[in-house]
Order: structure tokens, then C-alpha cells, then sequence
């Protein structure tokens, strides 16, 4: 992979999609951060299903709060790990209202400070938030960037260093999501969709799956 490929990549997805986001929905910066805290080891659309009915009753940290455990656990209860993150939803709020005046802060340090925040939720609300060039490796990501050889680092902060490090500046800011998109609805764990692929022409990909025949166990574990 070098500079020119990576470029190629990465025009392709925005043609493809100009203005991509994030597909979880929420109307503040605490919402964004509480689905995203929700959305661990969970489907956008599950978490999209419970927010639509919590967030008109509770959508600030106050009124969170105000809710309490046992009735944001009854909103949430749908979505995996409920238990554990409700906890944190409601330490976070706490956390808010006590050190940050009841706003997410847009310092790294900070957020990831806060209960139930690790790196990659972290990266999620710097770049969707407040519009920094972070990259949130997720499971998708890491396995686009492993097939098409934009990184190939063992873990998935090794992943993100190695793309924040050699994005072109001028996709930096969108690479999160159009990688993120790409292997949710292309890139696929399972079977890629390399017919109707974008990158297709650019990607290292030695194993790409053919129309009608299913790939390799190589090529299925990928991720």
C-alpha cells in the first residue's frame, strides 16, 4: 500500500458517500455519548430502538439522574450488557454535572475519565462531536484496514496509529466513518461484496469473493 492507493481509497469513498455519519441518533453531545456507550457490543439500530424512547424523557444528565438506575434500566434492557451500562451511564452523569458543569468535555484525557469511557468512545465523540481527525477502531474497521492493507497492525490501537499516521490530511477527518460504513455494509466479515466494491481496483486484498461463490476460511477471518 502506498501514498497514491491511499488516495485512490479514499476519493472513492467519497464520491461514494460525501458526507458520511455516524448512524446512531441523538440531538446533543451527551446523547452521542450515551449511545456510544450503549452501542458496545451492540447494533446501531438496537440502541437507536431504546434511545428513541429514553432520550425525550431523559436527555441531559440531570434528567438522567432524575430517572434513576432502575427506570434507565427499563429503557435499556433490550440492548446487551444493560446492567453494566447503565451503571456507568449514571457515574458519567455524575461525573458531568460535578467536574464539567453537566458538558462532555472535548479533552481526551477528560473523557476518558469518565466511568464507561475507553479509548475508542472516546475517538467516537472527539471526531463526531467537536470534529477532531481521530479514527475509533472498531471490528469493522480493523478488518477493512487488514484487507485492503491500509494497516495491518496486530491490535487495534496499532491499527489506528498507523492510519491517523498515513490518512491523507484531507480525508483524516471522515476516514473514521467511511471505513466504519464500508465494512458494515460491504467489507463483510462473512462474505465481502467485492463486486460491487468501490475500492475494489486499489485494495491488497488477495482472497476478493467472485459473484456467486462464497470465499475462503482465510478470507473469512479476516477480522
Amino acid at each position: 500500500m502506498n501514498t497514491i492507493r491511499r488516495r485512490k481509497i479514499f476519493s472513492a469513498l467519497r464520491a461514494a458517500t460525501p458526507a458520511p455519519r455516524t448512524e446512531l441518533e441523538y440531538g446533543s453531545v451527551f446523547q452521542l455519548l450515551v449511545a456510544v456507550i450503549l452501542s458496545a457490543q451492540a447494533t446501531d439500530q438496537g440502541v437507536n430502538r431504546a434511545t428513541r424512547q429514553l432520550f425525550p424523557v431523559a436527555g441531559t444528565p440531570e434528567a438522567m439522574l432524575a430517572l434513576g438506575l432502575r427506570g434507565l434500566k427499563r429503557h435499556i434492557r433490550s440492548i446487551g450488557l444493560f446492567n453494566s451500562k447503565a451503571e456507568h451511564i449514571m457515574a458519567t452523569c455524575r461525573a458531568l454535572l460535578e467536574r464539567h458543569g453537566g458538558q462532555v468535555p472535548a479533552e481526551r484525557e477528560a473523557l476518558e475519565s469518565l466511568p464507561g469511557v475507553g479509548r475508542k468512545t472516546a475517538n467516537v465523540i472527539l471526531n463526531t462531536a467537536f470534529g477532531q481527525p481521530t479514527l475509533a477502531v472498531d471490528t469493522h474497521i480493523f478488518r477493512v484496514a487488514h484487507r485492503t492493507g491500509l494497516a495491518t497492525g496486530a491490535t487495534p490501537r496499532a491499527v489506528e496509529d498507523q492510519l491517523v499516521r498515513t490518512t491523507p490530511p484531507e480525508f483524516a477527518h471522515d476516514a473514521h466513518h467511511w471505513l466504519l460504513l464500508h465494512g458494515r455494509y460491504v467489507c463483510k466479515a462473512r462474505r465481502p461484496d467485492c463486486p460491487r466494491c468501490v475500492i475494489a481496483a486499489w485494495c491488497e486484498y488477495p482472497d476478493k469473493t467472485p459473484p456467486g461463490r462464497e470465499p475462503s476460511a482465510k478470507g473469512a477471518s479476516a477480522a
